[in-house]
């Protein structure tokens, strides 16, 4: 009887010793969690993570100057435009429509001097949209083959890709290297002839 009660005696010390042990590491690990520093530690482990946050910041800083800039170019326009009789607002820029005539080179030049460049036309809607202002009736838009003969060019410099061109036109060759819109499309028509025009102001 005596030596069943010693071996309990024996077992149960050793369990309360695992315990004490066990408790032990427990506060040592809290220890060595609560005097470390997990910032330190983030930045080193993790460079990549640093890097890429860095590049988000400096990007957004980026885009809210360019937003802010864009605000202030947007703001000044209509200041400019303002007192000039025939601008029109559409589609984030301003269009002139010209009640005189003059040739295409003359045309070109009135836009210029305000700041504007006579019309490029880049899609369906535009093209509508100058019909509607013109009510149909000829004007000199940005599009010319003066530099070399079957290669239409806007003003900008870039090449023609979509064309609103009316039926069997271009047809003058190089008597006639200026294009005009009228209401059944667009016409090559000489460059000195008399026409209405309209200039092309971007806000962006």
């Amino acid at each position: 009887m005596s030596e069943v009660i010693y071996s309990t005696v024996i077992r149960t010390e050793g369990r309360k010793r695992d315990k004490m042990e066990m408790t032990v590491d427990i506060y040592e690990s809290a220890d060595s969690i609560k005097d470390h520093d997990f910032r330190t530690d983030t930045n080193t482990q993790h460079p990549q993570q640093q890097t890429e946050r860095d590049g988000l910041l400096t990007q957004n800083n980026n885009l809210t100057k360019q937003r802010d800039q864009l605000k202030k170019e947007r703001n000044a326009h209509p200041k400019n435009c303002h007192g000039t009789d025939g601008w029109i607002y559409y589609n984030s820029s301003f269009y002139f429509i010209s009640s005189e005539k003059k040739s295409w080179i003359e045309s070109r030049s009135y836009c210029r001097e305000r700041g504007a460049d006579l019309i490029i036309i880049n899609n369906k809607e535009e093209q509508e949209f100058v019909l509607n202002v013109t009510g149909g009736e000829e004007a000199w838009i940005g599009l010319s083959d003066s530099d070399e003969e079957g290669r239409w060019e806007w003003v900008d410099g870039s090449t023609l890709t979509y064309s609103f061109w009316g039926l069997r036109e271009p047809n003058g060759g190089t008597r006639e290297n200026c294009v005009e819109s009228y209401r059944s499309g667009w016409n090559d028509n000489s460059c000195n002839k008399i026409k209405k025009w309209i200039c092309e102001r971007n806000i962006f």
